[in-house]
């Protein structure tokens, strides 16, 4: 038997208003929802104390609030968490927290895999099976709440999110959004947008939709200053080249002084890393408000590149400076637990061919007989 109650955690405000107009309840149940499962993490119909108890019963019966499940959760030396969650279907997805001096920031998976295929992510290799629900992403970010509690201030240790987990975000756009929409409502998680960040590799029409309805923080997987060595590391760019990236990068933060585009670029030994490399990107970010953050590559098993050594990663970024492009190199963190960036693997029942394509390549399978 299948369980026929919505799930709360599936509907921003504007999903609560309409769920309780259905029961015949004012608005500000909604409001008065979102406090009690995103600020008080109260899972009890029976606890909500200011609702009625003829209400209470009939959410009952109609509702429930269900959660990912916590599988293991890892603590990394430097401090990094990392969450294994089980989502349905046999599979699970992975959140990290990254604590900072000035911040502590917590990185949510999107998709089950990744619909994409990057060659130097983790992630992409474990093939795909499915985009998350509203209530599975913001699962996420409710049980990092839950887990790492308040600071003696009483103030939330998560102070920032980042949609770059496992997945491409924009390719469950509506379901990403939904969970934005609580991520900034002032009656849930209340963050600025500032604090708020989706990094996508390009999914062009997808970011104009973002800039119209939900105008988060902005970070674009680059990776490469030239569509022939981005064609191999983000095959995306097959569809949106370089230059429409960059339209609509430029779209993105028009009218706003106050926003930037962020460009991820991972570091790898001998294929992007040059000062050829670093000057073409200063020639083609050329008057567009930016910043670059590089990121040493973190390895994984299979993986068919070397991470960048220190000295050549700052001569790329002192060059970039010196070009007047803001620069910064990301301090790898939580690797001793496979949670630095582009490592997120989870537990993937894969609905693409990939993960056999690659088992063949590597020589695990044998070849498929031909006709």
């Amino acid at each position: 038997m299948t369980d026929s109650r919505i799930n709360l955690l599936n509907l921003d405000r504007v999903g609560l208003e309409a769920f309780f107009a259905r029961l015949g309840e004012k608005p500000f149940r909604a409001r008065q929802m979102l406090r009690w499962l995103h600020q008080q993490f109260v899972t009890d119909f029976s606890a909500m104390t200011d609702l009625s108890k003829s209400l209470r019963a009939r959410l009952a019966e109609t509702a429930v609030i269900a959660l990912p499940e916590v599988v293991h959760q890892h603590h990394s030396t430097d401090g990094t968490y990392k969450w294994l969650l089980r989502v349905s279907g046999g599979n699970c997805i992975e959140t990290v927290f990254i604590p900072e001096e000035d911040r502590g920031t917590l990185c949510v998976s999107s998709q089950v895999g990744c619909i994409l295929d990057c060659s130097f992510c983790a992630t992409g290799k474990q093939g795909f099976n499915r985009n998350l629900g509203v209530s599975e992403i913001i699962g996420q970010l409710w049980l990092a709440n839950k887990a790492l509690g308040r600071d003696p201030k009483g103030e939330r240790i998560i102070t920032n999110v980042v949609m770059m987990g496992m997945g491409e975000p924009l390719a469950n756009f509506n379901n990403v959004v939904a969970a934005m929409n609580l991520m900034l409502d002032d009656f849930s998680y209340g963050l600025s947008w500032r604090r708020v960040t989706l990094s996508t590799a390009g999914m062009v029409p997808a970011m104009d939709r973002l800039r119209a309805i939900c105008p988060v923080s902005l970070a674009v997987s680059l990776h490469a200053p030239t569509d022939e060595l981005r064609d191999e590391l983000v095959p995306l760019n097959k569809r949106y080249p370089i230059g429409e990236l960059l339209a609509a990068c430029r779209r993105y933060v028009a009218g706003d002084r106050r926003r930037a585009v962020t460009f991820e670029y991972v570091m790898l030994a001998g294929v992007n890393d040059s000062l050829q490399h670093a000057r073409a990107l200063l020639r083609l970010l050329q008057g567009l408000p930016a910043k670059v953050n590089l990121i040493p590559f973190n390895p994984f098993p299979g993986s068919l590149y070397r991470r960048s050594d220190t000295e050549t990663i700052d001569r790329f970024r002192e060059e970039l400076l010196r070009g007047g492009l803001m620069t910064v190199t990301r301090k790898t963190r939580g690797d001793d637990i496979a949670a630095a960036c582009g490592q997120l693997a989870g537990r993937v029942q894969d609905r693409t061919r990939r993960t056999l394509n690659q088992q063949r390549v590597a020589g695990s399978l044998p070849q498929p007989l031909s006709a």
